[in-house]
């Protein structure tokens, strides 16, 4: 078969596999999907701007700099760019990160405008993940690594005029578009399968929900009220989510009208999750995903009449993809395919051997973080332990730290914050289900409050010390959990609590107790 033979064979079968070569188009779809994902990426962006100097800048708990220069110590030139991959190797000033987050604005309005959208989805990878890699252990979530993931993919989706309406556009990969829906298979099938192989008796037993929702990392005050019903209504609901999970994701690949219903399966668990608990973009860059399960045909039929004309066109294509970036686009689809199947397989079948290849080609895109394995929730906590930091100036009064998202005050109600993610509120839920000598970030955060760090304070709502840091500080572990009906109307609180003792012992700048 000659290369040019490949390349028609490669997009018939994937024509045939997404329904486009039965005459279902995606150039609307495509349209609304990379304006959400160029919104999502304004979420990400403006929310780590606002925290980013007390996360990882000069003044900040991990300070990248640092960690570059310990970097550097260890691994020659181009083998800790290749390991490290991110642009403040130029520079680790705290300019430079509010550069990086300030031109990842900027390019996520141009991407939502619609104005040069290839090269701005580059820029934007490219910008993510340096701050991925420079976030350390805040920057180590799963929907970071998914946001990359689909930023990769989006490179190769877009359409390579740099400006125009739907009828200027680039046709749309079908072997792009099958490595998305891929991805969202990949995604919501794992984070199912993975509930059920590890072992977790909770999840097999269908009692999880009868804890998920006090003991998650930022429940919602919606999240509250559910706990209130009965156990029937949970097991119901963890009976949803397995269908959602486990099946509905299978229905991508079986035609068109199964693929809207799965959508709407898929669609409707990740609304219910965000209206029950902070998970900052995650939901929204799962419903983005989602929608690309809907062709034309069906988004013109649920829009107002003339959307499409609006805005450009009726997307009649007739610019082709290039070569050159089909040959591309095959080679990544390739490394995608290989990787991420290999990822599929062991989360569904951890038993099942791979071969060695593998793993080296696994390892050597990690860096990327671009080919991910998923798996929500695969562990369900039954108990909550609350950190509670508390200053001193004598070591007998001790005045507690409020934070701005993190449960404390008994008498406070859960808050939403999403699409917002407060870092540090969401590394102390995972600091209290662990030792605090196994956290360095912590005890760094620690060190920044005995030094008064503007930086670090500003992550805080209540400072206890306005005019000076204090001389000591400990961090005191509770066990929280909500209270029922009766409790709240009797004394007003959304949490009780039970102490546990100290999470870390008392700390000084001269001295360790």
């Amino acid at each position: 078969m000659t290369f040019s033979g490949l390349l028609t064979s490669t997009s018939s079968f994937f024509s045939w596999v997404t329904g486009i070569s039965s005459g279902s188009t995606y150039i609307l779809t495509r349209w609304f999907f990379l304006r959400a994902l160029g919104i999502i990426y304004l979420i990400a962006f403006l929310s780590l701007w606002v925290q980013v100097k007390g996360l990882i800048g000069s003044n900040g708990i991990l300070p990248i700099q640092g960690l570059l220069d310990l970097i550097r110590q260890q691994l020659p030139g181009m083998e800790r760019i290749r390991i490290f991959p991110t642009l403040f190797w130029i520079s680790a000033s705290d300019a430079a990160l509010h550069v990086v987050c300030g031109l990842g604005v900027l390019f996520s309005v141009l991407l939502i405008l619609g104005i040069a959208p290839l090269p701005s989805l580059i820029v934007l990878w490219v910008l993510y993940l340096s701050l991925t890699v420079a976030g350390q252990d805040f920057l180590s979530f799963q929907w970071d690594i998914l946001l990359l993931e689909v930023g990769f993919l989006a490179i190769f989706f877009a359409p390579l005029a740099l400006t125009g309406g739907l009828a200027h556009e680039t046709m749309v990969s079908p072997l792009v578009l099958f490595l998305l829906w891929f991805l969202l298979f990949r995604l919501t099938f794992e984070s199912g399968v993975v509930k059920l192989n590890v072992g977790d008796p909770t999840w097999r037993n269908f009692t999880a929900l009868d804890y998920h929702y006090w003991s998650q990392p930022l429940p919602t005050w919606t999240a509250w009220y559910l706990q209130q019903l009965p156990h029937w209504f949970h097991v119901l609901s963890m009976g949803f989510m397995y269908i959602a999970e486990l099946a509905a994701p299978f229905l991508i690949f079986w035609g068109r009208t199964p693929r809207i219903v799965g959508c709407g399966l898929m669609v409707l668990l990740q609304v219910l999750i965000g209206l029950t608990g902070n998970y900052n973009f995650f939901n929204l860059l799962t419903i983005a995903l989602c929608l690309l399960l809907l062709d034309d045909a069906f988004l013109r039929s649920v829009l107002p009449v003339g959307f499409a004309a609006w805005l450009g066109g009726a997307a009649a294509v007739t610019v082709p993809i290039p070569t050159g970036w089909s040959v591309v686009a095959i080679f990544v689809a390739a490394l995608v395919l290989l990787v991420g199947g290999k990822q599929l397989l062991e989360t569904a079948f951890p038993w099942f051997p791979m071969p060695h290849m593998l793993d080296r080609l696994e390892r050597a895109l990690h860096p990327f973080r671009s080919v991910n394995p998923y798996g929500l929730f695969r562990v369900m906590t039954v108990k909550r332990p609350e950190i509670i930091v508390e200053g001193s100036d004598d070591g007998a009064t001790w005045f507690p730290y409020e934070f701005k998202w993190k449960p404390g005050d008994l008498t406070v109600r859960p808050k939403f914050v999403e699409p917002h993610q407060p870092r540090l509120d969401w590394q102390m839920w995972f600091a209290a289900l662990g030792r605090h000598d196994s956290e360095p970030w912590f005890q760094n955060f620690l060190v920044r409050l005995l030094q008064g760090s503007p930086d670090v304070l500003a992550l805080i709502r209540k400072n206890p010390f306005l005019d000076h840091p204090p001389k000591f500080i400990r961090a005191v572990l509770y066990e929280y959990e909500f209270t029922d009906l009766t409790t709240k109307r009797r004394e007003g609180t959304w949490w009780r609590r039970r102490l546990r003792g100290l999470y870390s012992p008392v700390l000084s700048l001269s001295r360790e107790s």
